[in-house]
């Protein structure tokens, strides 16, 4: 079973198996073909022609770190406990540290899976904190940006050892949520079932209730830089890898 770039044919393959395990979610998945994906930023598992197991990266850094953020690993129901995903993510380590990547991260989406990465040399590096909170009185000054302004205000509010995340991770979540900036503050949210969800929250987060005033939402949950929970975890590729802090954008 061989592990490769996939051609046209096995990205449609992948695309509906992604689909199959993850959900449809409204063209969510299109939306990640045309606007974060990569043919070279993906790896799948190739059998008598068929996609059996897949994963994609994006690209991030630390310092002078090249970090792979990897993402939507999955693996066909139908070839589970066969090692598929052990074994992929064993020859995506090496492709990586073979093309300059210092560490791999990626966010679990569930303890069970935490603790299955755990057993591939991956250890919890970053934490964060939510904030649930209701409108204020008075309302924030609130501007929408594009992202490229994000990018630029984002490196100036990251926390110390902050993931950098720029280029198609921003092209992607421009294209899913709403950026905004404010005189003290960095926000990307988008509005499920009446609420603003938060996707992240940088600079001053005691702004969110009047953020929610400003945009017209009564109530919101932001996710902002804490020690909470467990976040991103980390595994390194080279043995001198910095280790990071702080991990903000997940797109589960």
């Amino acid at each position: 079973m061989n592990c490769k770039h996939p051609d046209s044919r096995e990205t449609q393959q992948l695309l509906k198996l992604w689909k199959a395990v993850f959900g449809e979610y409204d063209g969510f998945w299109e939306l990640f073909l045309d606007t974060g994906y990569q043919p070279d930023h993906c790896c799948c598992m190739v059998e008598n022609g068929r996609v059996t197991a897949g994963l994609y990266w994006f690209d991030c850094s630390c310092g002078n770190d090249k970090i792979a953020y990897v993402y939507a690993v999955v693996t066909d129901p139908a070839h589970r406990g066969k090692g598929l995903c052990r074994k992929l993510m064993a020859d995506v380590h090496a492709l990586l540290l073979d093309r300059g990547y210092a560490s791999v991260m990626l966010v679990p989406a569930e303890k069970g899976l935490r603790e299955m990465y755990r057993k591939m040399g991956y250890d919890d590096c970053t934490t964060v904190s939510e904030l649930d909170c209701t409108a204020g009185e008075t309302a924030a000054e609130v501007r929408c940006i594009d992202a490229e302004e994000y990018a630029r205000l984002r490196r100036k509010l990251l926390p110390e050892k902050g993931v950098v995340q720029e280029g198609e991770n921003l092209s992607f979540l421009a294209a899913q949520a709403r950026l905004f900036a404010g005189e003290d503050f960095l926000l990307a949210a988008y509005l499920e079932n009446d609420q603003l969800q938060g996707m992240e929250l940088l600079g001053n987060t005691a702004a969110a209730p009047g953020i929610l005033r400003a945009l017209g939402c009564k109530t919101g949950k932001f996710q902002i830089p804490g020690q909470d929970r467990p976040y991103a975890m980390l595994h390194k590729l080279k043995e001198d890898a910095a280790i990071p802090r702080y991990f903000g954008l997940a797109f589960e």
